[in-house]
């Protein structure tokens, strides 16, 4: 009767939790504690309830139960495919109190706070980068080891990210799937189209801050910097030369291209 009633005579005395059952009130507790007695038995995961590790023991079994109707995706839980469904009924039911931002899922909107609070808690203890998202830092830190993990079937490119390697294959294809809505531009990137679009906006929002310099992309400003340090990243292997930039570099080895023919 105490679920009608509303009744909840069990509380935590650590937070402000209440409960109907004093087996709840139990369970619950063990987030303060930290005990976790359930463990799998394959790998080294430890969780609070049985149900939890249940779900959990599905990664292992490769199980999916639960499977979307319009397309092929399959997971785990009933809540992961309520969440999926969303993507194709448009539904976005958390917005950004800030700006136009919304999304599907809660800790989407958390971390896009971040953007509004500049809180970066994930940092390098290599270099000084710093990012919002730990998968980030898991993906700039390749760097440092040089891994690249994505590899093209076709030539011998690799690279750190997936979606990089989705927009070189466009390459071998010649698919450029993002086109301007105002002149004939197209490009294989949807970052690349975004850049394009500030042409016809006259936006520059990178601006050098020891001359007048203004440019339309970050890559572009840090380009221009090399001019005032005197940087020239980019070496020939095989005679002196130095430059600034990457295709610069490109169009000199071609020289030497040529003298191998003649």
């Amino acid at each position: 009767m105490k679920i009608h009633t509303g009744e909840k005579p069990f509380s935590c005395n650590v937070c402000e939790y209440k409960c109907i059952q004093k087996s709840n009130l139990q369970t619950h507790m063990k987030i303060h504690t930290g005990e976790k007695p359930f463990s799998c038995n394959i790998c080294e995961y430890k969780c609070i309830y049985k149900c939890t590790l249940q779900r959990h023991m599905k990664i292992h079994t490769g199980e999916k139960p639960f499977s979307c109707n319009i397309c092929e995706y399959k997971c785990i839980n009933k809540s992961n495919l309520q969440k999926h469904m969303k993507t194709h009924t448009g539904e976005k039911p958390f917005s950004c109190n800030i700006c136009e931002y919304k999304c599907i899922y809660k800790f989407t909107l958390q971390t896009h706070m971040k953007i509004h609070t500049g809180e970066k808690p994930f940092s390098c203890n290599i270099c000084e980068y710093k990012c919002i998202q730990k998968s980030k830092l898991q993906t700039h830190m390749k760097i440092h080891t040089r891994e690249k993990p994505f590899s093209c079937n076709i030539c011998d490119y690799k690279c750190i990210r997936k979606y990089t390697l989705q927009a070189h294959i466009q390459l071998h294809s010649g698919e450029k799937p993002f086109s301007c809505n105002i002149c004939e531009y197209k490009s294989s990137r949807k970052g690349n189209l975004q850049s394009h679009m500030k042409i016809h906006a006259g936006e520059r929002p990178f601006l050098c801050n020891i001359c007048k310099f203004r440019s339309i992309t970050k890559c572009q400003l840090k380009t221009h910097l090399k001019i005032h340090t005197g940087e020239k990243p980019y070496s020939c292997h095989i005679c002196e030369f130095r430059c600034k930039r990457k295709s610069s570099l490109k169009s000199h080895m071609k020289i030497h291209t040529r003298e191998k023919h003649t």
